[in-house]
């Protein structure tokens, strides 16, 4: 046998075996999910969708989401794509426009309480144009 052949399988080889170990991280994955797919648990689906799981039927695989009060939607086992963990949301990030825009008020009254908001008389407003020398001699 020749080298190239050598090295062709060898690639062969290594391409199956990384295909194998992928399946069976990817399998482990979502044994893991389905274990955590319990009635109560907010989960979210492929499609974006938000809301408490309420019955979970593996037999023909449908799950029964509650995302409003009332209203419960339908959906194939198969589009539950990760539970809703509360304390992921705890990292700072707003969970909604709202809770941002308060989040941005309370720094902005931080700010001028702490005298940072002074804005410099050489600095354009917004909206307002430059009227620095640079843009004056690019003309």
């Amino acid at each position: 046998m020749d080298p190239l052949s050598i090295a062709m399988l060898a690639i062969l080889g290594v391409l199956i075996f990384f295909m194998f170990r992928n399946s069976r991280k990817r399998k482990a994955q979502m044994e893991e999910l389905r274990e955590q797919m319990i009635p109560g648990v907010e989960v979210m689906t492929n499609f974006g969708l938000f809301g408490t799981l309420i019955t979970m039927d593996t037999v023909k695989n449908e799950a029964e989401i509650e995302i409003s009060k009332g209203v419960i939607v339908k959906v194939h086992s198969q589009t539950l794509a990760k539970v809703v963990a509360e304390d992921a949301v705890e990292d700072g990030s707003p969970r909604s426009v709202e809770e941002a825009m308060e989040i941005a008020n309370r720094e902005a009254a931080e700010r001028e309480a702490a005298g940072e908001a002074a804005v410099s008389e050489t600095d354009p407003e917004f909206g307002e144009l430059s009227d620095s020398k640079d843009d004056k001699s690019s003309k």
